[in-house]
């Protein structure tokens, strides 16, 4: 019987494992190991006062169609956002997002006019006309550090950064423009300007109403962690630490050799939908390696001092970047190395549910670079998201998102007080005081890479390495987007790449 190992609960690990269900039948065991306790990595739904409120990841965009695709392939119905715009607090003001840029990039000066000083418009006006910008194959550029010096500071402290700090919480100046925006590089080739670059890649002002960019789920991303799962058929084991990855060279050896052998077993789904960890224990074994295969994988798990030894065919790694250099450094050192140099940023999203107010007639606010209370004291968050304006509902919610690369001791403070700055922010933006009638704060310690610049050249140095392991792929959002969409297309990748191998033996 074959045997894979998934390395991650996170949406990528989930569609891995999905994916491969799909590609080996239903003979094959698949075992999803996560750490935590719970699956869905940055997807994760509460219920606030009863409301389903995710506290992760609440959309995914449509550009890339690949979560929508896969929602549709699940039976699961999606929810686009209300016709609320958003609107941005630049220069002491909330003014409309402008709606002819590309992550920020305008696509001339009149698109940016509202947020812009004159001078910083006349900037972005005049970069037309500049030399030619185009790069190389092999080279990379700041986001920050380009975009100053073809159209000047504001237009990054105004509008890209805030844009990119909710995608990375990151900062601009540290950036690649070849990961974050590689359509943009695209079209640079062909253009040689950023604002007709930009220009290029939305649609003409006179192409009809706006399609949507977002989608949801109604109930929740759970819905999609939940279904993942169920549908996958794996076992799924929670607070299961993997400790070291070993290849196993050789044919026909038996996997059922190793002590503590893992369980047989399939994910069990109670009356709320969300995954159970079914535990170990069990029938030991799993089989044999199919004789002239490719040999297989030792993966120890558990406590130092007890630990557990699972045998497979292949493994999936789908973990954050810290967790895939340790775990690689002894098997593809390479790719360990490549690991080790993508950064990882912090932040925190404070959800609330409101008593019956008024909020603006908006879909949120991103705040600009610097921006300050009236008093003089800085803002604490980098973005509103007004929920119910957003996505409909009878209940009055909203989210606020706290902390970009740099800004990590926000996030080290009590709860209570988080709270109270992000409620003073927002009574200063919108108007609104109330307490929240229920609230919580959720922490994402180190979960979102950076692409920085060179970004591209780590990843491919990552997979080149991967590559020349047999039974290895890796998956998850340190490749190329941290979006779901992004995630799904990784991890199905991995699954096909190791679908074909096991099926060649």
């Amino acid at each position: 019987m074959t045997h894979v190992l998934i390395v991650g609960g996170g949406v990528s690990g989930l569609v891995a494992a999905y994916r491969l269900r799909r590609l080996l039948g239903p003979a094959a065991r698949l075992t999803v190991l996560e750490q935590s306790d719970r699956l869905g990595g940055k997807l994760r739904t509460l219920d606030l006062d009863g409301v389903p409120t995710d506290v992760g990841a609440e959309a995914f965009v449509l550009r890339d169609p690949a979560a929508a695709d896969l929602a549709a392939e699940l039976g699961l119905a999606v929810v686009h956002p209300e016709r609320a715009a958003a609107t941005i607090h630049a220069g002491g003001t909330t003014v409309a997002l402008p709606r002819r840029t590309f992550l920020g990039v305008p696509a001339g000066a009149d698109a940016v006019r509202d947020v812009l000083s004159a001078e910083g418009a006349e900037r972005v006006a005049a970069e037309a006309s500049l030399p030619p910008l185009r790069l190389a194959p092999d080279e990379d550029a700041s986001v920050g550090g380009l975009l100053t010096e073809r159209m000047g500071r504001e237009v990054v402290d105004h509008l890209v950064e805030p844009l990119l700090a909710g995608v990375y919480a990151g900062r601009a100046d540290l950036l690649g423009l070849r990961a974050t925006m590689p359509a943009l590089v695209k079209a640079l080739d062909e253009t040689g300007s950023l604002t007709a670059a930009a220009d290029s890649l939305l649609p003409a002002p006179s192409a009809g109403p706006a399609k949507p960019v977002f989608a949801a789920l109604p109930g929740g991303m759970r819905v999609l962690v939940a279904e993942l799962a169920r549908r996958s058929g794996a076992e799924i084991r929670l607070g299961t630490t993997v400790r070291r990855l070993e290849r196993r060279e050789g044919h026909g050896q038996d996997p059922g050799s190793g002590r503590g052998s893992a369980a047989d077993g399939r994910a069990g789904l109670p009356r709320d939908g969300q995954p159970q960890d079914i535990g170990s224990g069990g029938r030991a074994g799993a089989g044999r390696l199919p004789d002239g295969g490719p040999g297989g994988w030792r993966v120890e798990v558990g406590p130092v001092p007890r630990p557990e030894f699972l045998d497979a065919d292949a493994v999936v790694l789908a973990v954050p970047a810290p967790a895939a250099r340790k775990l690689l450094d002894g098997i593809a050192p390479e790719a360990a190395n490549a690991y080790g140099r993508v950064q990882v940023g912090s932040m925190a999203v404070v959800s609330m549910v409101l008593p019956d107010v008024a909020l603006p007639e908006a879909s949120g606010v991103l705040l600009a670079v610097g921006e300050r209370h009236r008093d003089g004291t800085p803002f604490t968050a980098k973005a509103f998201t007004f929920t119910s304006r957003k996505w409909g509902g009878e209940r009055t919610r909203l989210r606020a998102s706290v902390g970009r690369v740099g800004e990590e001791q926000a996030l080290q403070r009590d709860e209570d007080a988080l709270l109270a700055d992000v409620l003073a922010d927002l009574a200063e933006l919108s108007g609104v005081e109330a307490e929240p009638v229920a609230w919580t704060v959720t922490k994402w310690g180190g979960g979102l890479p950076q692409y920085g610049v060179g970004h591209a050249a780590v990843v491919a140095e990552i997979e080149r390495a991967v590559e020349r392991v047999p039974g290895l792929a890796v998956a998850g959002a340190v490749f190329r987007g941290v979006g779901i969409p992004a995630c799904v297309r990784t991890a199905t990748a991995a699954a096909e790449r190791l679908a074909a191998r096991l099926m060649a033996v």
